[in-house]
């Protein structure tokens, strides 16, 4: 079963997402929060696997939580949550930013009932999911800042950047897991999170990435 919390301030739109939610066989809601600050405090009491996550909320709105979220859930290498945003298109900005403090996609809020299952499966199994309406415009906008801006340190986990050094090493996510003793959703959630946080198309581009911005050098040791 796929453990999924929904957080919305419309009370709702939580019913309504519940509603359509609790007839898949594979998800069950474990918890609803109506705010960032609830969200946090439920994801600790329930532990979910997904959380269905609204941008705009008064209070702790939805970057801060996710970016709380990850921080806090850091600590078991094993057990990622995994959020997943929900929202309209207008919410770009913040989509961004939502997906650099390690969101693991988005889909819009007029999404219907089978994608919105499919995109919690997906994201659950590690995987990434981006609206594919607006997902062009929104991976042109994470790759507008230059390589110079990019600090890998700064912008990475100490996980992320451990991953990394792996990927730039030219090992598969199934060498990776066996070296960091890993599950598969583990790897392929740390990938897909190294490549939103910088804006990289895909793992050839990182790694290019991490060269040039001296991250790693052609002399460093292959990490164990």
């Amino acid at each position: 079963m796929i453990r999924v919390v929904i957080v919305d301030d419309q009370p709702q739109v939580r019913a309504g997402i519940s509603m359509i939610l609790s007839a898949e066989d594979d998800i069950e809601i474990v918890g609803q929060a109506g705010s960032g600050a609830e969200a946090l405090a439920l994801a600790q009491e329930v532990a979910p696997d997904v959380v269905l996550m609204d941008v705009r909320m008064p209070g702790m709105g939805g970057v801060t939580a996710t970016s709380e979220l990850i921080r806090q859930n850091g600590s078991d290498p094993d057990h990622l949550v995994r959020v997943l945003i929900m929202t309209t298109f207008d919410d770009e900005d913040i989509v961004v930013s939502s997906l650099q403090a390690g969101a693991s996609g988005y889909l819009l809020k007029h999404a219907s009932p089978t994608e919105i299952a499919d995109a919690l499966r997906r994201v659950a199994g590690g995987d990434t999911w981006l609206d594919a309406t607006a997902a062009t415009r929104l991976v042109a906008k994470l790759r507008e800042r230059s390589d110079e801006q990019i600090d890998i340190r700064q912008v990475l986990t100490r996980r992320e950047q451990e991953v990394l050094r792996h990927v730039a090493a030219g090992r598969s996510n199934q060498q990776i897991l066996e070296s960091l003793v890993l599950s598969e959703a583990t790897v392929k959630t740390h990938v897909a999170r190294i490549l939103f946080k910088t804006g990289a198309r895909d793992r050839a581009a990182v790694v290019a990435l991490a060269y040039r911005s001296g991250f790693v050098r052609p002399d460093d040791p292959l990490p164990a």
